[in-house]
């Protein structure tokens, strides 16, 4: 984790951050599926911690999006089958060739984080598990139950089932050593961490 590229989203009257942050998510995340690459972690820099969930006012994760990982692994990115395959996204981007990270840094760790938000698939198992009536899971579990998750998101479809879902990133605390570890086919990991400045 010594080298970053940086990827930053050109301003676009037509298209809205979120879009080209969730499109390019989706082409970052094909592409590590391709290169089976496991060395690789996402960072936002911008990202913003929310202080309280607030459903009403959606959180993003800004403008930019660095790649971590060593020169060579990085430098696969950049290749004609990597970042340079963006296809029109490409002009939508401003790429950093790759550079070296900084010395003194601290280090986080960025994660999916999936809700427990189908309450009806919840009383099902808890029917189940605890040999319960319809009645009795959906008065242990009211609606209220599901929760709601406040981190930024973007958009993505499965390439396995085609589906479309929300893929919300949670930055981790900060660490004065790096944790090493691998990262999941989105660059994300609930134990690695990427150097922050």
């Amino acid at each position: 984790m010594d080298h970053y590229i940086e990827i930053g989203l050109l301003p676009d009257p037509e298209f809205a951050n979120e879009l080209l942050m969730s499109t390019l998510m989706q082409k970052l995340h094909s592409l590590l599926i391709k290169l089976r690459a496991k060395d690789i972690g996402l960072s936002w820099p911008e990202y913003v911690q929310p202080p309280q969930p607030n459903l009403h006012e959606p959180k993003r994760l800004g403008q930019s999006m660095r790649l971590h990982g060593t020169h060579a692994s990085l430098s696969v990115l950049l290749q004609a089958d990597g970042l340079d395959g963006l296809g029109g996204l490409r002009d939508h981007l401003q790429i950093s060739p790759v550079l070296p990270a900084p010395a003194h840094v601290t280090y986080r760790s960025f994660t999916r984080v999936q809700a427990k938000s189908n309450v009806e698939r919840m009383r099902r198992r808890r029917m189940k598990r605890h040999n319960l009536s319809a009645e009795s899971a959906r008065e242990s579990l009211p609606e209220a139950a599901a929760e709601r998750i406040s981190e930024p998101f973007v958009n993505l479809r499965s390439i396995s089932t085609g589906q479309s879902f929300l893929l919300f990133i949670r930055m981790g605390p900060l660490h004065d050593q790096p944790h090493t570890g691998n990262f999941s086919n989105y660059g994300l990991s609930t134990h690695a961490t990427v150097p922050w400045f």
